[in-house]
């Protein structure tokens, strides 16, 4: 069995329904996995579209926890998510393989991840959006964190739970990078910065302990998009529960979101004037973590936002 058919085999089982590939085409965009768009028949003769993401077997775990964040924030019904389908690993013989790309898919052990496939636009109703992202912020948990760790681009991310926003945001954000950093080498140049800015959170965050609100984690405008009647589509999300100008502040790290978007948000929930130096902060850990997966340049840049916060 190849992996195509493996794949098409458990959509069948999630279906209940028998599914076979017709076609499959990759779908560029990513830098982690690598996408396709499969189209396929099921018993009935009806042509129906997935989207699937493949990587190595050894990263199933990136994809469960995926398809389980995916499923909490469809369950909110605010905003329009992909559905995920299924998830797992397969081994291919790669003895359907008609040439060397295919055949390099086909050989390899994959994870893999089923999801339904929207067609999606660049543009769309951003005032839809800041409504719906601010409604999605109102659902709340009793603590911060989430049941179960899970990834950040392709960093671990620790959710263990907190009641205190401030111990939060140190034990399972910052202290977690800085240690990754130290690892690489960076210790001796990092270390005193980043003693000195974990004891100004206690002036950061002071007497900050927001609602543990339901969190896309890795909201850059490369993780939503509009569907065919221009109403946000989220995805790609590192989800948990926490103060909600994390979600925002990411939003004008690398820009992709127009005016009327924070404009509808601050009309359905305002942010107060604290958001202005915690959103810093807040960006920092995305930083810390590009400076962990790509090198020096983020490191850089993440030196400089200690330096202002301290």
């Amino acid at each position: 069995m190849t992996c195509w058919q493996s794949i098409a085999h458990h959509i069948s089982q999630s279906l209940g329904s028998s599914f076979q590939i017709t076609q499959k085409t990759s779908v560029g965009g990513g830098s982690i996995n690598a996408a396709y768009k499969i189209s396929g028949i099921n018993q009935h003769q009806e042509q129906l579209n997935y989207f699937v993401k493949l990587n190595s077997a050894a990263l199933e775990y990136m994809f469960q926890v995926e398809f389980d964040s995916l499923n909490e924030l469809s369950q909110t019904e605010i905003m329009q998510i992909p559905k995920p389908v299924c998830f797992g690993t397969t081994k291919s013989t790669g003895k359907a393989a008609t040439n060397s790309a295919e055949k390099q898919t086909n050989e390899l052990n994959k994870s893999y991840l089923v999801l339904e496939y929207l067609a999606m636009n660049a543009q769309g109703d951003a005032r839809a959006m800041g409504q719906a992202l601010a409604q999605m912020h109102k659902i709340s948990s009793k603590h911060y964190g989430w049941y179960q760790d899970n990834i950040i681009g392709s960093t671990p991310q620790s959710n263990q739970y907190h009641s205190n926003w401030l111990n939060f945001w140190r034990e399972e954000r910052m202290i977690p990078q800085f240690k990754m950093l130290y690892d690489k080498g960076y210790q001796s140049s990092l270390m005193p910065l980043s003693d000195k800015l974990l004891k100004q959170l206690e002036v950061l965050l002071k007497n900050h302990n927001p609602p543990a609100s339901l969190l896309h984690g890795d909201l850059w405008s490369g993780n939503y998009a509009y569907n065919e009647q221009s109403q946000p589509v989220i995805f790609d999300p590192a989800l948990y529960y926490g103060d909600r100008e994390t979600d925002l502040a990411m939003t004008e790290l690398f820009g992709g979101f127009n005016a009327d978007f924070y404009s509808a948000y601050n009309e359905a929930w305002p942010l107060d004037e604290g958001y202005k130096i915690r959103k810093t902060l807040y960006n920092l850990y995305h930083i810390l973590n590009h400076a962990n997966l790509f090198g020096t340049s983020y490191l850089n840049q993440a030196v400089n936002m200690m330096q202002r916060l301290c």
